[in-house]
């Protein structure tokens, strides 16, 4: 018989080992593809299983509240209270999530309105079989703590980011969006913000993101967490609070935390005023501790000064408490803006870096004095303090808007007769890509009662000082 012949060409012949060697090493590379689509997974569907489906891996569109989904960690003895300020930030048209309690309230009449308002309630799990064994803390801690899995499993469709706080944490929703924007919510992000007490800091972690400041934390890294928060919370019996133990379980998967200066955990007391006139250029996101320190405007309840605030949040959230510095050479002044809350005369000309450093009006939130932050001495003459004008009332007038800040208090009997400032301003948007930039301010007008300044961009190479 005759050796077979494959036919490459008309006039070639493949010898015949050849041809069964062919033969034979193409058999094997089919069984290899057919066993290897049976035995090995698809890439795309191993990412998927801790992914969400409907979530690209680079932002097509960019992040917004739909996107977000909140837990909030309260208690059958506060939530009664505190729901008023959860009201406050709360948008049940376009936000999800849920308030924790240990157990569902018995409704009362007040709360009729309550569902169309505020968060749906849920019930935590049963933590009983979990140890707590530190001395001086609360065992709700765990259940807080398993909050974060408990609300990876209300399976929501569409999100991107979990967001965790307090029932007193003051969430400011279009800052936060706009802040968790910037970031691939594809990748594994621990998004927050550690104490303004150093001693907190030393004792927890300087790495750690507070929860009362509240903490973000990306899809698909929150979908792993919570398939191991509870064998990782068992190793956890002596920690002291739900943040330290979300803090110890991202640490063991390797993640670490990426700080946001707009979340503000308030570990101080009383007046912060000096804090909030301060603030960092970047978005408002939230500030924490309502009940352990004053209003933040004078004269009101802590209640009506956060409905005061937000009328301004409202208007331009992303301008919110941003600081911009006017020198007005003809009146000797320095004029300190910070949007929606407060403008302060200083008399003379007083250098840009002197005048960014936080007063220091509030007091330590334990019994050692240091603060982690930039602060200066608060005079206790209240004449060598600059004369402080509060936010009245905010309107927009075509492209530009109008805030109107007035002084609610007379500091001394020396002091300008000055009652009323007037800030002109375009709606802010921040590119949260470049490094961020204080803008610039003019002083347009100024007589004895008044000061009208205008805030906009600074040129290319425009420095902020007293001209001459």
């Amino acid at each position: 018989m005759k050796d077979p012949i494959v036919h490459l060409t008309p006039h070639y012949q493949v010898p015949s080992g050849i041809a069964k060697c062919f033969a034979v090493s193409c058999l094997i590379f089919l069984v290899y593809l057919l066993l290897s689509s049976v035995l090995v997974p698809n890439v795309n569907q191993l990412y998927h299983s801790i992914s969400p489906q409907n979530v690209p891996l680079s932002p097509a569109s960019t992040t917004s509240l739909e996107h977000i989904v909140f837990g909030i960690a309260s208690s059958n003895k506060t939530w009664f209270r505190r729901k008023e300020y959860v009201r406050l930030w709360w948008r049940p048209e376009t936000m999800k999530g849920c308030v924790f309690l240990e157990e569902m309230p018995q409704n009362s009449p007040s709360d009729t309105n309550d569902s169309v308002s505020l968060p749906p309630l849920c019930v935590s799990g049963d933590t009983s079989r979990f140890q707590y064994t530190d001395k001086i803390g609360l065992r709700s801690a765990i259940r807080v703590a398993r909050m974060v899995s408990e609300t990876v499993a209300l399976n929501h469709n569409n999100v991107r980011w979990f967001v965790f706080g307090d029932d007193d944490t003051f969430f400011f929703p279009d800052n936060l969006a706009k802040t968790l924007a910037k970031y691939d919510h594809g990748l594994w992000y621990y998004v927050g913000t550690n104490s303004e007490n150093f001693q907190a800091n030393e004792i927890f972690s300087f790495e750690m993101a507070f929860g009362g400041a509240g903490f973000a934390i990306s899809y698909p890294l929150a979908e792993v967490l919570a398939k191991v928060l509870d064998p990782c919370l068992e190793r956890y019996p002596h920690v002291y609070g739900s943040d330290s133990r979300i803090y110890a379980c991202l640490t063991e998967l390797g993640v670490t935390l990426t700080h946001e200066p707009g979340f503000h955990q308030m570990d101080v007391r009383g007046n912060i005023f000096g804090l909030l006139a301060a603030h960092p250029t970047r978005p408002l996101v939230t500030f924490h501790h309502l009940d352990a320190i004053e209003p933040i405007f004078p004269n009101m309840t802590t209640l009506e000064a956060l409905k005061h605030f937000t009328k301004a949040t409202k208007l331009d959230p992303q301008r919110i408490l941003q600081r911009a510095v006017c020198y007005d050479q003809r009146l000797s002044l320095t004029v300190s803006v910070s949007w929606g809350y407060t403008v302060q005369l200083i008399k003379g000309n007083v250098p840009l870096p002197d005048v960014l450093r936080a007063q220091q009006t509030f007091r330590s939130w334990g019994m050692r004095p240091e603060a982690n932050l930039d602060t200066q001495r608060y005079d206790s003459d209240p004449c060598r303090r600059p004369v402080v004008f509060f936010f009245d009332n905010v309107f927009s007038n075509g492209d530009e808007i109008v805030s109107i800040y007035k002084r609610r208090e007379n500091n001394c009997t020396n002091e300008t007769k000055i009652d009323e400032i007037r800030v002109y301003s375009e709606k802010l948007d921040l590119d949260m890509k470049q490094a961020p930039r204080r803008q610039c301010c003019d002083v347009l007008r100024s007589s004895a009662n008044s000061v009208t300044g205008r805030i906009r961009e600074c040129g290319p190479a425009e420095l902020i000082h007293m001209h001459p």
